[in-house]
């Protein structure tokens, strides 16, 4: 395994996203959503909250082997389109992006393909946002979507081998 300047997990699950303007904090929210039903062994899955780090990231994934990066993804659906995009399309995603963290994701990936430790196996699923506008909780739209965007993210982390185990969340 490559050295990392943190202990990685086989697998990483990143939320990314800036939590301050509402549905742009989506990544965020979804690991957090992922991290509160499911239960995972710790050294499988490492759950990261990318915030808006940009190249700092690189600390936090060198040497994982399954990268799942869950965001906010501005594309050209409708508000609440879900994304799925893996190898080549991550790359091309993020070359139109102008947010801070998209930049660093793409900063990232490079330097690890460049300097031969890229992760073998990425994949990013996203939703279009409803709402940018300040504010620290999701829009009602995206926080419905939540449930529904988590189980893509399980079946994602399944297809990887991941042993998840449904976690007993008390009603609010």
């Amino acid at each position: 395994m490559e050295e990392s300047i943190v202990p990685v997990a086989p697998v990483t699950v990143l939320g990314i996203g800036n939590i301050i303007l509402r549905d742009e904090g989506f990544g965020v929210r979804a690991m957090e959503y992922l991290e509160q039903h499911w239960a995972f062994s710790e050294d499988e899955v490492r759950l990261l909250d990318g915030g808006t780090l940009g190249p700092e990231l690189l600390h936090f994934v060198t040497g994982t082997q399954h990268l799942l990066i869950l965001d906010a993804v501005s594309g050209d659906g409708a508000p609440g389109t879900a994304y799925r995009f893996e190898d080549d399309a991550i790359m091309a995603h993020f070359q139109e992006k102008v947010s801070s963290h998209e930049i660093g994701i793409q900063d990232v990936l490079a330097w690890l393909t460049v300097t031969d430790r890229a992760i073998p196996n990425v994949v990013v699923l996203g939703m279009q946002p409803y709402d940018l506008s300040a504010g620290l909780t999701l829009s009602s739209a995206m926080e419905a979507a939540l449930p529904a965007f988590a189980q893509r993210a399980a079946e994602e982390l399944r297809a990887w081998g991941v042993r998840l185990v449904p976690r007993t969340v008390p009603s609010a």
